[in-house]
């Protein structure tokens, strides 16, 4: 069989990828090693996660919160079984999905491990042995994995990944979060609402390091009060386990200072690596940099024609979204468009409670490029829609040339910041002002009135309602 482009990879980059090119005219293969499709995103990441996020957070709403509103609830008690129950629904649907848009669009799908025979011909290893087919083009998309070192004796029974902790069924009395970044903070904060004594090991002396410093004190504010306790500064020196229970050994940076904390698990979030192993890059002619990543050029190709690589294998945030606008941009590329993407404006979300966002440079990163820059802020306990809801937690940042008043970044910790983010993605795509941003009219009330009163404390510090 020969095709016009070869997908490896069925995550967020590599479905899509397929279904634009599809939609552009082009014969398509989508090779994926597993028996589902979706990825990591789809099957133990992005849609996993948020569903138990969710569960857990109406849990909490019902012990802590229903009261103040005036809602008496009585034998409210947490099944994580039904919680991670309800979560593989979520998962199981939302692959199907995916595998209907295949057979909608004629994706010719393979399962079975994909790899190179040469740049044009591709094999695949499944349950009845190994079919090649030839293809004109390839997009590698096969994501990332866990990164996990000796140290940690990952057992994947006390010594988790996130992998693992999304299939836990009992609630934990004690937990050790190894890394205080994105899939930590969120995991961490699905069992510290159900009642676990969560403890947080960060190196850095700031959790969320490479996001706005300001907004990740105000999250880490938050996560105090739900219990979630903070050791920054500080490295994991081993870990222990037994079948029941695990021991981390934990030491203060630049100091003698030691201890060690027993939990039911050790879940290890200290970020994601490529994954390329038996791809059989070198039968292609690839190889990759230092950090396992396949260098591509401003059009996402390869150092050899007519191979693309896309999402969590090339530079870049690990986010799913990123690999989507990259998949889409591919599919164009090559069907002869010219397809545009700024990946300077490809937000960031956190997904904990109060949520966090971001897109653009960040204050730290503008004052290292000795860029003038203004800053205007605006806290969400000033603003009426918060006080409706009880979710005052949090703070918007605009920040915008000093010069031209052009807006450079924006940052937010608070309620449903991952939508409003939106509006900050929007203008700053078109290139507009944080003037521009504060004379638009925000509907009353609603969380968005935050982000126009930090614009307007941007320009000339005249905020009205702090």
């Amino acid at each position: 069989m020969k095709y016009d482009i070869t997908v490896i990879g069925s995550g967020p980059g590599g479905y899509v990828c397929a279904i634009r090119a599809a939609q552009l005219g082009l014969k398509v293969a989508l090779a994926e090693k597993y028996s589902t499709l979706g990825g990591t995103c789809l099957n133990v990441g992005c849609i996993p996660s948020k569903a138990l996020l969710d569960s857990s957070e109406h849990y909490h709403n019902a012990i802590h919160r229903f009261a103040d509103h005036g809602i008496t609830a009585t034998g409210v008690s947490a099944h994580l079984d039904q919680m991670v129950a309800r979560k593989n629904q979520v998962v199981d649907q939302t692959c199907k999905g995916v595998e209907f848009l295949m057979k909608k669009n004629k994706v010719d799908v393979y399962i079975g491990t994909a790899s190179f025979v040469t740049k044009n011909k591709i094999a695949i290893a499944g349950t009845e042995g190994v079919k090649e087919i030839e293809t004109d083009k390839v997009i590698i998309a096969t994501g990332s994995k866990p990164a996990m070192t000796a140290m940690f004796n990952y057992d994947k029974n006390r010594v988790i990944s996130s992998t693992e902790a999304l299939n836990i069924t009992k609630i934990p009395s004690k937990m050790v979060v190894v890394g205080g970044g994105v899939i930590g903070l969120e995991l961490g904060s699905v069992f510290a609402r159900l009642g676990t004594a969560v403890e947080v090991v960060e190196y850095m002396d700031s959790i969320l390091p490479a996001m706005d410093s300001d907004c990740a004190r105000e999250l880490m504010k938050s996560l105090k009060k739900l219990g979630m306790n903070f050791h920054l500064g500080h490295s994991v020196t081993g870990v222990k386990a037994t079948k029941s229970s695990c021991t981390v050994s934990v030491k203060k940076n630049n100091t003698e200072e030691a201890f060690e904390i027993k939990a039911d698990y050790c879940l290890v979030a200290i970020g994601r690596r490529p994954y390329t192993e038996g791809l059989n890059l070198e039968g292609a002619g690839l190889q990759t940099d230092d950090k396992g990543r396949i260098p591509v050029n401003e059009h996402l190709e390869t150092q050899v024609a007519g191979i693309f690589a896309i999402g969590d294998v090339v530079k870049g945030a690990m986010l799913a979204h990123k690999a989507e606008e990259e998949g889409m941009f591919v599919a164009e590329y090559i069907a002869g468009g010219k397809p545009h993407i700024d990946h300077n404006l490809i937000p960031g979300v956190v997904y904990t409670w109060p949520e966090m966002a971001a897109v653009g440079k960040t204050e730290e990163e503008l004052k290292s490029a000795g860029i003038p820059y203004k800053s205007g802020k605006f806290m969400f306990k000033a603003l009426g829609r918060s006080r409706a809801s009880m979710d005052t937690d949090g703070l918007v940042k605009v920040l915008s040339h000093k010069d031209t008043d052009e807006l450079l970044g924006v940052h937010m910790v608070g309620p449903r910041v991952a939508d409003v983010i939106m509006e900050a993605v929007a203008l700053m795509e078109f290139r507009a002002s944080a003037e521009d941003m504060a004379r638009i009219c925000h509907p009353h009330p609603t969380y968005t009135e935050a982000v126009k009163e930090a614009a307007m404390d941007a320009t000339a510090k005249r905020a009205i309602h702090m």
